[in-house]
């Protein structure tokens, strides 16, 4: 009876190990076939699941500070390039467009009035002028009248050493001689005063051009605040700058925002892309051009083609806010990632409306 227990007992033993043999055999075989697979495929493939969906998004920003009159949008709204988004009060700017609009009229009036100066300063320089003009030719017919008188003269002087004439002659032909030069000394004083006159009237008509001058730099000049206060005005009215859909909105009516200030943003639906972080020991093989095999987590059962579209001029830590200094301290070796660029080549794919940008994704390289 002991015999035949030792019996099983041997049996059982030789039976376990045959089994562990055969399971055995079967993890080799099945681990050398998983591993020639997997060798197989990184010959032809670089993959990683350091990558993510990308899409543009912009920042809604206004361009002036203001309290908020009212919001038309809701989180999450579907929205439309010119979708009026945000109002804001605008009561203030339309005073100032008003206040513009008051200070270019009265430039305007002014360069009237200034124009207006110029036509009465040419008519005074014009009738300066021909004042000149007729003193000039009362002078000439003096100088004549004084020639004449001096003759007259020289012959009554001699006349009356023969005592041909009398004194009362010659005394009347004396008093013409010097009639006829005080009027001339006259009119030579009247000349010299219109000539002062005229250059005085010359010089209100330059100050006069430069008023108007001034005044047509001021019309442009208010017309360039008008503009301004007009385009500001335009400001209180924010935007969509892009079809797409719109985040959260923080935002309540009577908040005081300011320009520049980022309020929320607007994801564009339109266009995707993915942006895979490689390893720089993967990028020996890469070219632009290559297929792309590329899995998002969030639906696993849909796989999506792409291809390489361009490579980041520098590694993703070149771009950090505080690069590493590897002229400074020890020196650790540490393997780079480098994003690259991959674009979906199926933009009639409907599964592509489902991905949003964040997105975790799996992309597999076909290097040939």
């Amino acid at each position: 009876m002991m015999q035949t227990d030792n019996d099983k007992n041997a049996t059982s033993r030789k039976a376990s190990g045959r089994r562990f043999a055969i399971i055995f055999s079967i993890l080799i075989l099945g681990g050398g076939i998983y591993g020639t697979v997997k060798y197989l495929h990184a010959m032809k493939h670089e993959e990683t699941d350091d990558a993510q969906v990308e899409s543009r998004i912009s920042p809604v920003i206004p361009r002036v500070s203001g309290y908020i009159a009212d919001i038309r949008v809701q989180d999450n709204q579907q929205v439309h390039k010119g979708d009026t988004l945000v109002v804001l009060d605008d009561r203030d700017f339309r005073l100032r467009v008003n206040e513009a609009e008051a200070a270019l009229s009265a430039a305007e009036n002014n360069a009237s009035v200034a124009d207006a100066g110029i036509s009465v300063a040419d008519a005074n320089v014009l009738s300066a002028q021909s004042n000149i003009n007729t003193i000039d030719a009362r002078i000439e017919a003096a100088r004549i009248n004084l020639w004449r008188a001096e003759q007259d003269f020289n012959r009554y002087d001699n006349l009356i050493k023969d005592h041909s004439i009398t004194q009362q002659q010659y005394e009347q032909a004396l008093a013409a001689k010097q009639t006829a030069e005080k009027q001339l000394e006259i009119l030579q004083a009247q000349k010299d005063n219109a000539s002062s006159q005229t250059h005085v009237v010359r010089t209100q008509k330059d100050v006069t051009t430069g008023q108007a001058s001034a005044a047509k730099t001021s019309i442009a000049q208010r017309q360039a605040e008008l503009d301004l206060a007009r385009l500001n005005l335009s400001y209180t009215i924010i935007t969509a700058a892009i079809d797409g859909q719109v985040s959260r909105i923080n935002l309540q009516p009577g908040q005081m925002v300011q320009a520049g200030q980022a309020l929320f943003n607007i994801v564009e639906d339109n266009e995707k892309w993915v942006v895979a972080n490689f390893k720089e020991t993967q990028l020996n093989k890469m070219i632009i051009g290559q297929k792309v095999t590329i899995t998002v987590d969030a639906f696993p059962e849909h796989e999506f083609e792409g291809r390489v579209a361009s490579f980041s001029p520098a590694t993703g830590s070149k771009f950090s806010v505080l690069p590493a200094d590897n002229a400074s301290g020890n020196f650790i070796k540490v393997v780079q990632r480098l994003p690259v660029k991959i674009e979906f080549t199926q933009p009639a794919d409907s599964s592509l409306r489902r991905l949003k940008a964040g997105m975790n994704v799996t992309a597999d390289v076909h290097l040939q």
